[in-house]
């Protein structure tokens, strides 16, 4: 027999079924997500805890006409079922396959490209204005998360949307119990009341009656409303909406299919804008992602052992499960994914830079009781909750607050301290005026470290770390740096701790090399290093695509090509004359980095090279290839691997790109030919 999930043409039909049907439905779903997640990785715990939220909505919305905004997007795989992608969700996060966030080009029911916690507020209410602007019908409603809720973004949105009153459903999935953990049955009897027909009938009623007392109505009235709303306050968790002009209804149970159906279909008819607070508990009827909440939500999967036909949990799911030892790298509030999980038996991998950089810290803390490090609700993911263990005191998690991350770490170092802030490069984009402002314009030790920098992978577009180069080589007194190895990522952490200007550090989430350890050094600011001589092409790298850079370059060796190579280190400054030196009398000069190429690092080079070029002859034939992210697009999601080879950015499609440059110059390799010789 064919599952009810597997019959649904679209989320129509959910209006055919019965209570009892959607229980089951809501069961299916959950084995179907558990099983593609355990292959594919991706949001497991969120995507659970929302699976009959997504059904009552879906029940009593009329989507595509009705919209539906996922805040973050990454709790929205049962929607994406429910909207018809069954068939393709085993390709989920995958090149070419069903992305992790609501995607518009993949369905009609996808409202907003999303994948930063906070926006979906002001989606929703641009929405709805759009809609009263061209008197439209449709309805609204924008599902947000209780970490999201408190960024500044959406704050501000509420504080707009109660001020205009306008007709919104906002749905708050509280999975954290980190908005109102007192609430009792008193509250859940008034939000009750608040819904009934009699109460909002008898509250106009007598709002009315008073008000047309001779003499005193008018003072009688806000005197009693004064009263009542006082009342209202005194039960309800939701003091802060009502105060802003938000009906606020909860809490609701939320795996409660009932008592969700039953609340969303009143309050839907109410006037105004009305937020309805549902208590939803992370991995539901998965039982090692509800007692492990930070593993099963982003940044690393336990390992997933799937044992079919077995009982269910609470009758949430068939499929239970094994897991492998937890090893959390990220709660990953913002929304960063869980990639798919190991097997058992796959050999370790070595550290990743991420957890590099924080060692590192860590080892700085012992002596310098100055340094603070600052996250933004991914402490596990950014590596920072290894410096929150050993220094406690000296660790701050603002939430999805990466404004005040930045502007909070300013004001820390104007008060003598060397804070470390510690962000996604995606996300660090959210921050950009506090970095020009606050901490460039004053000039303050500020280090940033540029988590996940170039292609992340699987959660696609909103999350690829390829613009914040760009954006960053403009601002005045800003160093930026990148290494090519962990332990070069350990001596640039001690450089820049060692100096008195703001520090953006740039690394990727990929595993390092597995080096032997060695003594971090300081190195001085804006110093290259030459890796290679050679005296036909001269290759230049940022980063860790240096490795990928050497691999090309012995490549385009074995054509007979003399290529020099350089670890340029720094973007901003720049070593100009090593560059201009080593790319003197070159034939071609070729640009590495993992980054979007408008503006970016070979865009420094080449801009050193052209000023050299007015003054000087030798520079007059010498071409530059900047190679990189093509600026005139968003990279997809897919495997970091996928993603390199599509793009060229792995050892082969350099060696290719280099190649394809030479021909168009027509170019041909000096006498010799031999290789060229480390340098000395």
């Amino acid at each position: 027999m064919t599952s009810i999930l597997e019959r649904l043409t679209g989320p129509a039909d959910l209006r055919g079924l019965d209570e009892g049907q959607l229980a089951v439905l809501a069961a299916e779903i959950r084995e179907t997500i558990i099983r593609t997640v355990a292959t594919t990785g991706g949001h497991l715990g969120s995507s659970l805890g929302v699976v009959e939220l997504t059904i009552a909505l879906h029940r009593l919305l009329e989507s595509p006409h009705d919209r539906i905004v996922w805040d973050t997007g990454h709790q929205a795989y049962a929607h994406k079922l429910l909207t018809g992608r069954l068939d393709r969700f085993d390709t989920l996060r995958q090149l070419d396959g069903v992305g992790g966030f609501p995607r518009r080009s993949e369905s009609e029911h996808d409202v907003f490209d999303g994948g930063h916690a906070g926006t979906g507020l002001s989606i929703a209410q641009g929405l709805a204005t759009a809609r009263d602007m061209r008197h439209g019908l449709e309805r609204i409603a924008v599902v947000v998360g209780d970490a999201a809720l408190m960024s500044g973004l959406s704050l501000e949105a509420l504080n707009d949307i109660g001020h205009k009153g306008t007709q919104l459903l906002i749905v708050l999935n509280d999975n954290e119990m980190s908005i109102s953990p007192t609430v009792g049955a008193f509250s859940t009897y008034l939000s009750k009341i608040k819904l009934s027909t009699a109460w909002q009938q008898s509250k106009s009623a007598y709002d009315g009656l008073v008000e047309r007392i001779p003499v005193v109505g008018g003072g009688a009235l806000e005197w009693s409303q004064r009263l009542r709303r006082s009342v209202v306050n005194l039960a309800s968790p939701g003091q802060l909406f009502e105060d802003l002009g938000v009906t606020y209804i909860g809490v609701v149970p939320g795996h409660d299919l009932h008592a969700l159906l039953e609340t969303f279909e009143r309050v839907l008819e109410l006037k105004g804008p009305v937020l309805v607070h549902v208590r939803t508990q992370k991995g539901r009827g998965f039982r090692p992602a509800e007692a492990d909440q930070v593993s099963f939500h982003g940044a690393a999967l336990p390992p997933i052992e799937l044992a079919p036909n077995a009982d269910a949990h609470d009758g949430a799911s068939r499929t239970p499960a094994t897991i492998g030892p937890a090893t959390p790298h990220g709660k990953g509030s913002n929304g960063d994914a869980v990639p798919p999980a190991a097997k058992p038996d796959a050999p370790s991998k070595p550290p990743n830079y991420t957890s590099v950089f924080a060692d590192t810290l860590v080892e700085l803390g012992k002596t310098d009781r100055r340094i603070v490090g600052i996250t933004a609700g991914m402490p596990t993911g950014t590596g920072m909750a290894k410096f929150a263990a050993a220094y406690p005191d000296r660790s701050i998690d603002v939430g999805i607050a990466e404004q005040h991350a930045v502007t909070l770490a300013a004001g820390l170092a104007l008060g003598g301290m060397r804070p470390v802030v510690a962000l996604y490069s995606t996300f660090l984009q959210r921050a950009f005026d506090q970095t020009v402002h606050d901490v460039c314009q004053n000039d303050l030790p500020v280090l940033l470290g540029v988590d996940r920098a170039g292609l992340v992978g699987e959660d696609g577009t909103s999350h690829q770390g390829m613009f914040t180069l760009p954006a960053q080589r403009q601002l005045p007194y800003l160093v930026i740096a990148s290494p090519k190895d962990e332990q070069e990522l350990r001596s640039l952490v001690r450089t820049a701790m060692a100096q008195d200007h703001p520090f953006a550090l740039h690394y990727p989430r990929d595993p390092g090399l597995g080096l032997p350890e060695t003594a971090p050094v300081e190195i001085p600011v804006g110093r290259g290093e030459v890796l290679a001589e050679g005296r036909d092409v001269l290759f230049v790298g940022f980063g860790p695509i240096v490795q990928r850079m050497a691999a090309a370059a012995a490549i385009l060796e074995g054509d007979g090509w003399s290529v020099g190579q350089i670890n340029a280190r720094f973007a901003k400054p720049l070593d100009r004359q090593l560059i201009l030196d080593a790319a003197r009398g070159k034939q071609l000069v070729v640009t590495f980095e993992e980054s979007v190429v408008t503006g970016g690092f070979g865009s420094a080079v080449l801009e050193a090279i052209e000023e050299a070029r007015t003054t000087d002859p030798a520079y007059r034939e010498v071409s530059v290839r900047i190679l990189g992210i093509p600026g005139d697009r968003f990279v997809d999601h897919g495997s970091v691997a996928d993603l390199r080879r599509m793009l060229r950015l792995d050892a082969d499609g350099l060696a290719a790109q280099v190649r394809e440059a030479l021909e168009a110059r027509r170019a041909t390799p000096s006498s010799s030919g031999s290789p060229a010789a480390p340098a000395g």
